[in-house]
């Protein structure tokens, strides 16, 4: 059996605030540099692709409208062409990438907040759609399903993905882990609203360290920061957004290993990209003591059900029965 071995990249960077394909320019510049420092896996924050809806928690509903529809035109389709130079890169850099994006609903004005997972063929060979918006977010994002909580056979080994608040659910984080996932991204946003004694970075470090230990794997963190771009954008409507968006220790990116503990040094707050060797052999040993897949669950206790089908908006019937 080969146990695979591969150099991880994972980015702390801000978009280029609502425009598509600057954004797309940045992520293919951060992919050649992983690559030209050896890696063969990238990872990107939440809806890198073009940004965060930040005004959610720092206007009324009302104002925030506008910006909806800022978001909107500024949302993508995998097969849009301002997509294409990013897969190009992938093929081009031999990089697997997963990254966020606000994807286009097949409804008008709907969007989900979407984590594309590409291959180092610059195939999309899955997406997931997060499953529940988090607070705020409920006024910009609509609900993924099941069908999108899948792990993906790759060439740096079984991978799997959730966005931020989602690496909370126990469930949603059980079923990758059923399925083999041995390599997992975590992307969040810089969250500087949050409440005043909530520390951003140490929430993010502890949920990966969980999902690490508990299914023995690796976890790569990716979290976005807060540009003075992002700032200047809305400080029309929100004259003090300083003292809302300036906090310290709102972002963390990095690695945990199959122990729970950080590998290497990661970034808080500050941008950059940051690197680990992985070796998928190192999650054999912390099993025998703790296989929640195997020897250390009661499956004849728990039955954990998942409806992976997609959702159906609507069903039309036909009466065939003929008139008499």
């Amino acid at each position: 059996m080969e146990f695979k071995k591969f150099k991880a990249a994972t980015v702390q960077t801000a978009p280029v605030y609502l425009k598509v394909s600057a954004t797309v320019d940045k992520a293919v510049n951060c992919i050649k540099e992983a690559h030209q420092n050896g890696a063969t896996l990238i990872a990107f924050p939440e809806v890198f692709i073009a940004g965060y809806p930040y005004w959610n928690w720092i206007m009324t509903p009302v104002q925030g409208s506008t910006w909806y529809e800022k978001l909107y035109r500024n949302a993508v389709a995998i097969d849009d062409p301002e997509m294409q130079p990013l897969y190009q890169a992938a093929r081009e850099f031999n990089m697997h990438i997963v990254i966020g994006i606000n994807e286009r609903g097949l409804s008008y004005g709907e969007i989900y907040n979407t984590n594309l997972i590409i291959d180092n063929q610059g195939t999309v060979i899955g997406r997931h759609r997060k499953l529940v918006p988090t607070w705020a977010e409920k006024l910009t994002w609509s609900s993924g399903d099941g069908s999108t909580l899948k792990v993906y056979d790759t060439a740096v080994g079984p991978l799997g993905t959730l966005a931020c608040g989602e690496n909370t659910n126990t469930l949603a984080r059980f079923t990758l882990l059923s399925q083999g996932e041995l390599v997992h991204i975590a992307n969040y946003i810089s969250l500087p609203v949050a409440p005043p004694d909530y520390d951003m970075a140490e929430a993010i470090k502890i949920r990966a360290a969980a999902h690490s230990f508990e299914g023995k794997l690796f976890t790569i963190v990716s979290c976005s920061t807060i540009s003075q771009e992002i700032k200047d954008a809305l400080r029309g409507d929100v004259p003090n957004i300083d003292a809302l968006l300036d906090r310290k220790s709102s972002a963390f990116s990095g690695f945990i290993g199959p122990n729970g503990a950080v590998i290497g040094t990661p970034l808080i707050d500050e941008e950059g990209i940051v690197y680990a060797d992985i070796d998928l052999s190192k999650c054999i040993q912390p099993k025998q003591m703790h296989d929640i897949l195997g020897h250390y669950n009661r499956f004849d206790i728990f039955d954990l059900r998942v409806n992976i089908a997609p959702t159906r908006k609507i069903t039309f019937v036909e009466n065939n029965e003929k008139e008499t």
